[in-house]
């Protein structure tokens, strides 16, 4: 579970791969049967953090921004086993998905009576579609791998024991581009997703101008 002293640990280790020059690529897996069980809800509910939900929110916003956005290279979820609501947050906030057979995704905020506020709400609907979004969060079941990768969710779905194997191939292809290019060629892609097309476009060419 995403406890406060696992979150802050999060972000040191993404602060020092993102230090280290030698390091391009980064690959975030489970320890145990699961990616991720979801937030530490009797840390929560004990008053632990002495914070607010909106407090938590923002704290995991920014540490999902500090920890996986802001790494240069790309982040891989490889997804041994359950996403549970904030793991589904912790997957949606890296760059690829990779998922084993087997693994599964579930939103359970509505059904535990909390609301989302570490990204799922508008990440989720912008690679899944508006309606399948809805039908994932507002129902709470589980999102097999396969679905996942016929919806859009998952990049590649991948024998157990294969799974971080394949990450590492796909990782070590990225690396393999020409250092600086690749990041910046992903700063773009995230850069212009939020943008509207025609003013996308213009940021395309200005780029294109700056680094020549």
């Amino acid at each position: 579970a995403l406890n406060a002293e696992l979150r802050i640990a999060i972000g040191d280790t993404m602060a020092a791969l993102e230090a280290d020059p030698e390091i391009r690529a980064v690959i975030v897996t489970g320890a145990g049967r699961a990616f991720c069980a979801g937030m530490d809800l009797k840390e929560i509910g004990g008053g632990g953090e002495g914070q607010t939900g909106y407090e938590l929110s923002v704290a995991g916003q920014d540490a999902m921004r500090a920890g996986f956005e802001n790494f240069s290279g790309p982040v891989i979820a490889a997804v041994n086993g359950a996403a549970a609501t904030a793991g589904f947050e912790l997957a949606l906030a890296c760059d690829l998905i990779f998922v084993a057979k087997g693994a599964k995704f579930l939103d359970t905020h509505a059904r535990v009576g909390i609301v989302p506020g570490w990204g799922l709400s508008q990440r989720l609907p912008r690679l899944v579609g508006i309606n399948r979004a809805k039908e994932i969060s507002l129902s709470g079941n589980a999102v097999s791998a396969e679905l996942a990768y016929e919806w859009g969710l998952a990049n590649r779905v991948c024998e157990p024991d294969r799974l971080l194997d394949e990450a590492c191939a796909l990782a070590r292809d990225i690396c393999s581009c020409v250092p600086g290019v690749m990041e910046q060629v992903k700063s773009m892609i995230d850069t212009g997703y939020s943008m509207h097309f025609d003013e996308a476009m213009r940021y395309e060419l200005a780029v294109g101008i700056e680094s020549s």
